[in-house]
């Protein structure tokens, strides 16, 4: 999930992501499960995943490990600003809790 993005001096474009993972959180604070009717509107697989809101990647975009979707598009859709504004408060709590962890790819 793209949580911010800037223009470098070079005129590329860094995001900054929230990953999203199919591995189930330890702790319920760490990530947001995506619910199903928003996996189906991305066009994403019926298995239960999370955005991780412990750890963000900022890269390039488009980065060489995102994967095309059937449309051959690497931006799925925009989710729900609700969905969105969770995802961002959790990110915030953890940045203001010294949780939120980076890397640079």
């Amino acid at each position: 999930i793209i949580v911010a993005h800037r223009r470098a001096s070079d005129g590329s474009m860094v995001v900054v992501v929230s990953p999203i993972t199919h591995s189930a959180p330890t702790d319920d604070t760490l990530a947001v499960e995506l619910p199903q009717a928003v996996k189906r509107h991305l066009g994403l697989d019926e298995d239960r995943s999370w955005v991780v809101v412990d750890e963000v990647n900022e890269f390039v975009w488009p980065g060489y490990d995102l994967q095309p979707n059937a449309q051959g598009e690497i931006a799925y859709g925009i989710i729900p600003d609700r969905l969105y504004q969770k995802i961002r408060g959790r990110l915030l709590d953890a940045a203001k809790d010294h949780r939120l962890g980076r890397v640079v790819r």
